[in-house]
């Protein structure tokens, strides 16, 4: 009977996956959601012109693609441009990027291809376009460019894309490959007896270090499925006969092509960050053939699989289009680095390799932000993905000596502030992803939590917390500390809140290690933040190394001793003690008020992570159902399936996973706690099929068509009186039943 049982319990999880796999989720996926610039009032009184542009691309590409392909109207790598704005209607290629989805950063060892017609001409070439030109999807993006009379498209795999143009007329075809280089670096080369054309865009770094080199390059190449009889290099718009170009202004390589009409040519593109040739070993196995349809074809099964772990059921179509794209936009970091073979970059270093024995090595860690949302996200649909993450991560302490604060471009940064590597390295052991060496991993984050260089030009590269020794000498930042060696100067009391949650997240690391004296002096530090709460104003705000208050003080103005907000936004960060941040406040009613007076004054930010735990927080008072209230309107107001799409920049998509945890019904205030807390559903259902073979539900059971508020909850059918999940819970499976009526 058991055995009977086991395999009706498999057929029916089979016959679930099947027939959601079944259903065409890809379609739902708005790729150019936020790439225009975001029109709610949030953004326009909180935020500024770069900050209100999502910064997401239409990106073709896999789930944590090494590349992803995008069409260019921005050239050039310059800081918070990204390659695509829908505004622009100048189109000047599909370029190979490694733009970090959703950010304020730049792009990095990309290049471009740009087709033209008729005449070469390698200066001034870019086409008019509009949207209706265009075709956009996960696993394809075409353009039909009426200015040369050919159409051109783009798919991809994991570290390679496919190009096809197709000619409107018989006429030369040209090809322009383009590095990007912002610098005037790079390489390009011609090798007509192999048909390919190769080359590099040399990496460099921002914030620490800014304009130093990375110690990687950004490497391509690119077979072509005809004979390159036809084919040269140019700086700007002298064409030059040699076979090979290094370093100067608007440098490339062209190849040209008789076409006639409607007849196509096909390229491959293998890219790599090790050298040309793991680029070529990476198009050899992921690439070997130039079918672009059949290519395209299971480039979308691979996103109608992805996406199809979570499906929900809902009568409206414009949430399926936000909650699938966010989705979508989820799965752009941290991104894949090593070739096929295992080889990577070194992390930190000058143009060394070293080699996997298991898994699989990342980069582009937007930490500020995808801490709070994006990898418990993962931890839930992906932990074997997060087990990989954590065990980069500590391949990057043990290579440089120091954990990464927020590692971009495989280097130190330091940018933003907090150590919340410490958050995604404790909550991932804390939830059972340990197949990675745990000793070392705590290790490495008790260094940065401890010790601050002995070598000053360590620490000027980003090794180490910033103003580590102002924090423990006095239990918070003063305002005298103007933390000098950090892109984000200042920002004292948003450091001191973030370094004490960072701390709790050690404790708990620690406590699971019985590492007594660790866990204890590291949970006292968890307080510090209350040496920063000024109970007289009931904020937190400046403060002195003789223990005075910073003056003048007003809670709506933003401070240089807080991070991109005010003194009231911030107050409410401390996702670890809501419990004593309430204390702090005089009690639940005063938390209550408070929280009513940030949404009231319309001083919540959404565009800007801090407060993104915010909503939630009315579960902690005797009101909870205020958080189905400002949850509601933030989903209401802050995200849309037009190209605005979002409220600020997605940040790797951190502002992505908010929203699918809060149309879903549950939140992780408290990312490593491992408990989520619960809002009303935006969906009638959500079944999530969780890798251990068990499907978790959410059935949302309204008493009329506007109910909105939780009256009931009812786990495996029985009734509940928590308003929390676990994640074990979770990843136990069964079903969650939210019942829902008009009235609080």
């Amino acid at each position: 009977m058991k055995k009977i049982f086991k395999y009706s319990v498999c057929s029916l999880f089979t016959c679930w996956f099947a027939a959601s796999y079944a259903q065409d989720v890809v379609q739902y996926v708005q790729p150019m959601a936020g790439t225009a610039s975001a029109t709610t009032s949030a953004a326009l009184k909180h935020g500024s012109v770069l900050a209100n542009f999502a910064n997401t691309i239409p990106a073709v590409t896999v789930p944590f693609a090494m590349t992803q392909w995008t069409p260019q109207t921005q050239p050039g790598e310059a800081k918070c441009i990204p390659p695509y704005y829908y505004k622009d209607n100048q189109f000047s290629g599909l370029r190979g990027t490694h733009w970090i989805s959703g950010s304020c950063m730049q792009d990095y060892g990309s290049f471009t291809v740009m087709p033209i017609s008729g005449k070469l001409k390698t200066s001034n070439y870019p086409a008019n376009f509009t949207h209706t030109d265009e075709i956009e999807a996960p696993n394809l993006y075409q353009i039909s460019l009426k200015q040369y009379q050919l159409t051109a498209a783009v798919t991809a795999t994991e570290r390679c894309g496919m190009m096809q143009f197709t000619m409107d007329k018989a006429d030369s075809l040209y090809l322009l490959i383009t590095p990007n280089s912002n610098y005037h670096e790079g390489f390009i080369k011609i090798d007509a007896k192999k048909g390919e054309i190769s080359g590099y865009n040399p990496a460099h770094r921002i914030y620490q270090g800014w304009g130093k080199s990375a110690g990687f390059s950004g490497y391509f190449v690119i077979r072509f499925e005809r004979s390159l009889t036809n084919s040269g290099t140019f700086v700007g718009d002298k064409v030059l006969k040699v076979d090979s170009i290094k370093n100067g202004v608007d440098i490339g390589a062209y190849a040209g092509f008789k076409l006639n009409k409607g007849e196509k040519i096909t390229i491959r593109i293998g890219t790599s960050f090790t050298s040309v040739a793991g680029a070529r070993k990476n198009l050899e196995a992921e690439m070997p053939g130039f079918n672009f349809a059949q290519l395209a074809a299971a480039n979308k099964q691979l996103w109608q699989k992805a996406l199809s772990q979570v499906k929900i059921t809902t009568a409206i179509e414009r949430d399926k289009r936000i909650f699938y794209t966010a989705y979508y936009h989820a799965m752009q970091q941290p991104r894949l680095y090593n070739d096929v073979d295992g080889v990577y970059p070194r992390f930190s270093s000058s143009y060394k390799n070293e080699k996997l024995t298991q898994g699989n090595y990342y980069d582009d860690f937007s930490m500020w932000d995808i801490y709070r949302a994006q990898i418990p996200l993962f931890e839930i649909l992906k932990p074997k993905l997060v087990n990989n993450l954590v065990q980069s991560l500590i391949l990057k302490g043990r290579q440089a000596g120091w954990m990464p604060i927020f590692p971009c471009w495989n280097s130190y940064t330091s940018e933003m502030i907090g150590d919340h590597t410490t958050s995604v390295i404790s909550s991932a052991y804390l939830k059972g992803i340990r197949n990675y060496n745990v000793t070392e991993a705590y290790q490495l984050l008790r260094h940065n939590a401890f010790d601050t260089p002995a070598s000053n030009s360590d620490y000027v590269e980003g090794k180490g917390r910033r103003a580590l020794d102002s924090y423990l000498k006095y239990k918070y930042i003063p305002v005298e500390d103007s933390v000098l060696d950090a892109f984000h100067k200042m920002e004292q009391v948003s450091r001191t809140m973030e370094y004490a949650y960072d701390d709790y997240a050690l404790a708990q690391f620690a406590k699971g290690l019985h590492k007594t004296t660790d866990y204890e002096t590291l949970n006292k530090r968890a307080g510090y933040y209350v040496n920063v709460f000024d109970k007289t104003s009931g904020f937190v705000r400046g403060r002195h190394a003789d223990g005075s208050w910073s003056s003048p003080f007003d809670p709506d103005k933003k401070e240089t001793y807080i991070t991109e907000g005010t003194a009231r936004q911030y107050t409410f960060y401390v996702p670890h003690d809501v419990p004593g941040l309430t204390k702090l406040m005089g009690g639940s009613k005063k938390l209550e008020n408070n929280l009513d007076s940030l949404f009231a004054k319309n001083e919540y930010w959404h565009g800007n992570e801090p407060g993104h735990q915010i909503p939630f927080m009315y579960n902690y008072t005797a009101s909870p159902w205020k958080t189905q209230d400002a949850v509601r309107k933030i989903l209401a107001d802050e995200y849309s399936d037009g190209p605005g799409g979002l409220g600020g920049n997605d940040d790797a998509g951190q502002m992505s996973a908010w929203y699918m945890f809060a149309s879903m019904g549950f939140y992780p205030l408290n990312p490593v706690s491992g408990e989520f807390l619960l809002c009303a559903p935006l969906f009638d259902k959500v079944a999530i099929a969780l890798p251990n073979g068990k499907l978790f539900e959410i059935a949302r059971r309204k008493a009329s068509k506007n109910a909105k508020y939780i009256y009931a909850v009812k786990w495996h059918g029985k009734a509940v009186s928590k308003t929390t999940l676990r994640y074990s819970d979770i990843m136990s499976g069964g079903t969650l039943e939210i019942y829902l009526r008009d009235k609080p």
